[in-house]
């Protein structure tokens, strides 16, 4: 969805009218969220806010381990972002509700329930590197979610740095319509000051006695022509949002400073465009004027608007929620956190005002949830409340039966929040407790970590009895593994990754699923005739088409076929890989009037699809985007080595002093690649990848790969 879409959804009006102190109040919040590739500079972005704003008086520095929003001990040990971290800070009087989230593929889950329930964003990019492969991953995350935001071009003072260069992979890669709102002075090492274009103002860097700060200076001749070339193109680009400013501006007018942050701040809110600006967050380069923009550009909740849900009685009426105590309460829970003292769930207050003790509905499951204790979040540390307010975010203790997704509101004005989506696992291990002793806390630890993190899964092959455990990649496994290990204390045996292959049909089949059973008493009857096609893609993995006619089938049976084809279809037959893509169309059958019954028509749904499946299935593998970043003296031997895995080269652009590889691999190729690189390239290339889609596997290869999988069923 895009930005006026979500925009243009929202505009109902709510029901009841905002007091002037609950406006005021409004006006001045922002839930925002830090996003970005990988190593760009998220976390310490957002170190330096913490530290600029009050928050903390230490700055945490993750390359040292001590990142206060980096508070797991993996993330720590590793330098890298696992899971979203929320808190809270205030700048020039507004309050701003921050969420670092991670950069890393594997964690993905975490940015996509973020966004969510975030109003904008700050996309940061490394000022070398410019726009990378998770950059575009969180960029379309924040297009569905019609999530506003600006950009900060970070880490300005290393070897290699470009604003113009990373500037322009805004507009070539993301195709978004960036708007430069700030010059720096200075290259690299000797970057030394920005000029705010909007106020023509110049500001060099100083440090005094351990103390980082901005003074004020004339804009250097050097660089005065660039500035008004530069505040040119900004006014040019941003006064398109009023026909008022638009006519000033061809007629020469000066637009004040004033109409040029008000056209900015609406441009952002539409998405019409995005504000760039930019620093090195480690020396506190840019911080201030950062946190100026985020007050100034990025949208409060009564500019993001009220939300629609349905009635949870009726999917056809619409229910408008706006951003008002008044009004009755809405919520919607993104994450939540297995704790043994009482899971911790995230919870975004839409609407009305939720206090601790109160009884609220989950129109989900139909039950009724007590808020056992309310807190806003610091990290990891818990600040109690009393009450949370439309417009917040905040963390609830208590919950049983909320998960990820699900909406919460007044038992008696209830509505159904739009949830969220998340991929679908692309990489399973096998598990299993060292003491069998172990087993039953094993399989309890697995459901706790399946409800806080939505793409990873555990089940039992029917099988093997197997434990098999499912998620993003190798390092989100890892990271599963680690935590089991270390922190429920339970040691186990671990078995070698294996990719998450699906199947579908190689051609259209037409079959009778009969399933008949009388000999004596109440029998068994039913029959079905299907017509089975494949599709190129299809937003369910199997769809359904109800083409009997005549009463053939009488209707209250057509659902359990429904059922009984979807079941075979996700149970994957004697491979046991899902189903997709494929088109099941129900057009005859044949009923007895005693011996019918739903269970039977269900088994003669699950018999019709195996039929279609006998000689007609062709495997597919996932297919990852991958990203290489090396330096030039290694290409060829990188290029060699990844031509051996199968991937298929779109580009190699040149990046700051690096070369890049961009391109599709299956992720079958790609397994332990990490130390493959590093010792390619003496520890100096890294990589990235994210789900693309799925493929057939070629034929030489599914012939060895069903001869293995075969062989293990015997």
């Amino acid at each position: 969805m895009s930005p006026e879409t979500a925009t243009s959804a929202a505009k109902p009006a709510p029901q009841t009218p905002l007091s002037p102190e609950e406006r005021e109040r409004l006006l001045k919040i922002r839930n925002i969220g830090i996003m970005a590739h990988i190593d760009a500079g998220k976390t310490t972005v957002s170190e330096r806010i913490l530290y600029v704003t009050g928050r903390v008086h230490e700055v945490g520095e993750v390359h040292d381990g001590e990142a206060t929003m980096d508070y797991l001990e993996d993330e720590r040990k590793r330098g890298i972002t696992i899971t979203s971290a929320a808190t809270r800070v205030f700048w020039k009087g507004a309050q701003l509700n921050l969420i670092d989230t991670p950069g890393h593929v594997d964690f993905t889950v975490e940015v996509e329930r973020s966004l969510r329930v975030l109003d904008g964003a700050v996309a940061v990019f490394d000022g070398v590197a410019g726009v990378e492969a998770q950059s575009e991953t969180v960029w379309r995350q924040a297009d569905r979610y019609g999530v506003p935001r600006i950009c900060f071009i970070n880490k300005l003072d290393r070897i290699g740095a470009d604003f113009d260069a990373a500037f322009e992979s805004i507009i070539n890669r993301l195709g978004a319509n960036a708007v430069r709102m700030q010059v720096p002075l200075g290259r690299e090492k000797e970057f030394y000051g920005l000029v705010d274009l909007v106020a023509r103002k110049a500001y060099r860097f100083t440090e005094s006695q351990g103390e980082r700060a901005m003074e004020e200076i004339p804009i250097p001749e050097d660089v005065r022509s660039l500035v008004e070339k530069r505040r040119a193109q900004m006014v040019e680009k941003l006064v398109e949002v009023e026909d008022e400013l638009v006519e000033k501006f061809l007629d020469g007018k000066e637009i004040s400073e004033e109409e040029i942050r008000r056209a900015g701040r609406k441009a952002t809110v539409m998405g019409h465009a995005v504000l760039v600006f930019t620093g090195a967050a480690l020396q506190d380069k840019g911080v201030p004027l950062l946190l100026d923009a985020i007050v100034d550009y990025l949208p409060n909740p009564i500019e993001k608007g009220a939300v629609v849900g349905k009635d949870p009685r009726d999917a056809s009426v619409e229910i408008v929620r706006g951003p008002n105590n008044a009004e009755p309460f809405a919520g919607l829970a993104f994450k939540t956190i297995a704790d043994p003292n009482g899971d911790l769930t995230f919870v975004r207050v839409y609407s009305g005002v939720l206090r601790r003790g109160d009884q609220m509905l989950n129109p989900r499951v139909r039950r009724k949830e007590r808020c056992g204790r309310l807190m806003y979040m610091h990290a990891n540390k818990r600040e109690p409340v009393e009450e949370v307010k439309a417009g917040e975010i905040c963390a609830v203790v208590g919950l049983k039966d909320t998960i990820t997704g699900d909406t919460l509101c007044d038992p008696e004005r209830a509505v159904v929040l739009e949830s969220m989506t998340f991929p679908e696992p692309v990489v399973s291990m096998s598990l299993e407790p060292k003491s069998l002793k172990d087993r039953d806390k094993l399989s309890e630890t697995l459901a706790h970590l399946c409800k806080e993190d939505p793409t990873f899964r555990a089940k039992v092959d029917e099988q093997t009895e197997q434990m098999i455990v499912s998620g993003m990649g190798e390092l989100h496994l890892d990271i599963v593994l680690t935590r089991i290990r270390r922190d429920y204390g339970i040691p186990i045996s671990v078995g070698a990754p294996k990719v998450a292959y699906k199947q579908t049909l190689t051609r259209p089949v037409e079959v009778e699923g009969k399933h008949v059973k009388q000999s004596g008493g109440h029998g068994q009857y039913a029959v079905v005739n299907v017509r089975f096609q494949p599709l190129e893609q299809a937003e369910d993995a199997l769809a359904f088409v109800d083409e009997v006619k005549g009463g053939a089938i009488p209707r209250q049976y057509i659902p359990a076929v429904e059922k009984g084809l979807r079941a075979a279809a996700e149970s994957g037959g004697r491979l046991g890989w899902p189903f997709v893509n494929v088109q099941a169309a129900l057009y005859y059958g044949k009923f007895h009037e005693v011996d019918s019954s739903e269970l039977a028509f269900h088994v003669a749904g699950e018999l019709a699809f195996n039929l279609a499946t006998q000689g007609n299935v062709t495997i597919l593998e996932p297919i990852m985007r991958l990203s290489v970043q090396v330096p030039e003296e290694f290409l060829g031997d990188v290029i060699g080595d990844l031509n051996s895995r199968r991937v298929q080269v779109d580009e190699i652009a040149i990046t700051g002093h690096l070369r890049e590889i961009r391109g599709k691999v299956p992720i079958a190729e790609m397994f332990n690649y990490a130390g493959a690189l590093r010792g390619m390239t003496q520890g100096r290339g890294t990589f990235s990848m994210e789900p693309c889609d799925y493929q057939p596997l070629p034929a030489h290869l599914a012939e060895k790969l069903l001869a293995e999988e075969l062989g293990k069923k015997k």
